[in-house]
């Protein structure tokens, strides 16, 4: 039996507040589906519950990949990792994050074997599986893990948009739509503006590090403008798919976190100390899945 402690240690350290990520591009690719008329509860279901395997296998190799090359410390301006308290060891850590990885390949298999239709889909869903599970270990694991080299923002873009929403969208309707790619490429830039939070935030102690993500390239004041970037791109995306396929005024539902995506953007241009966007990680996690959310909603109504 789990005792309560390790259960709370052991959830803190998948981040729940970057799990809404999992859920978003399911939601918009299972809502895609449904416009067609070709939605698939179970395939939803394993679907979301891969993708949810995968976030937290990459959240626990991120913390495992940097606390070996030293990039988290005490003095990290966000929350301390469970490994950095000293509650759970590197050793255990490692163990957790091979028996997530077996999870995330054995929902993956499962979902691919109940929903594929010709051997091509079959082969291709598990090779896109197991990049899936690579990506998510050397995001910070390896000798060059990508993480460091700056291209954290477009793996997310890739994963968290075009693979999650086609994915999903292709698995439950073995078709391909070229208007799939705009709710894909908005959703996929909110995920990444929500790593970007986290960089903005950790970009000093990541210099220090060797981190070079995106931000510590361009800098913060250029990350802010690229923040605000990334929500208009995205919202933009949304809006040429709307009007592209009109068909009812509920498809502009998503146009309701606009007033709130705004405040969080100027907050975000205004306030220059890395320390002042502590609670701006959890808040732009949960504009991205409002927003999603809205989207999906106007989709099946």
């Amino acid at each position: 039996m789990i005792k309560s402690s390790s259960f709370f240690i052991w959830f803190s350290t998948a981040r729940p507040k970057t799990l809404p990520l999992a859920l978003a591009s399911i939601l918009v690719g299972s809502s895609l589906s449904h416009w067609l008329g070709k939605f698939d509860g179970i395939t939803t279901f394993l679907a979301f519950l891969t993708t949810l395997l995968l976030q937290i296998l990459s959240n626990f190799a991120n913390d495992y990949g940097d606390h070996i090359k030293g990039s988290d410390t005490e003095a990290r301006i966000g929350p301390l990792r469970a490994i950095q308290k000293g509650k759970i060891s590197a050793l255990q850590l490692k163990q957790g994050l091979f028996i997530v990885a077996g999870l995330s390949m054995l929902s993956g298999v499962t979902l691919v074997l109940y929903a594929y239709q010709e051997l091509y889909d079959l082969v291709i869903f598990l090779a896109l599986g197991g990049i899936a599970i690579f990506a998510a270990i050397t995001y910070t694991i390896g000798k060059k893990p990508y993480g460091y080299l700056g291209l954290g923002d477009l793996s997310v873009l890739i994963f968290f948009g075009f693979l999650g929403v086609f994915g999903t969208f292709y698995l439950q309707t073995h078709s391909l739509l070229w208007q799939v790619f705009l709710p894909a490429l908005g959703c996929g830039l909110l995920a990444v503006a929500v790593l970007n939070i986290n960089n903005l935030r950790d970009v000093e102690q990541d210099r220090k590090a060797g981190k070079n993500t995106l931000i510590v390239r361009i800098g913060s004041q250029r990350g802010r403008i690229y923040h605000l970037l990334l929500l208009v791109a995205a919202m933009i995306s949304y809006l040429i798919f709307a009007l592209n396929t009109f068909d009812h005024w509920y498809q502009f539902l998503f146009l309701l976190s606009i007033p709130i995506l705004i405040k969080h953007g100027l907050f975000v241009l205004r306030h220059q100390a890395p320390v002042e966007l502590r609670a701006s990680l959890g808040q732009m996690a949960g504009l991205a899945l409002l927003t999603n959310l809205l989207f999906s909603i106007g989709v099946i109504l």
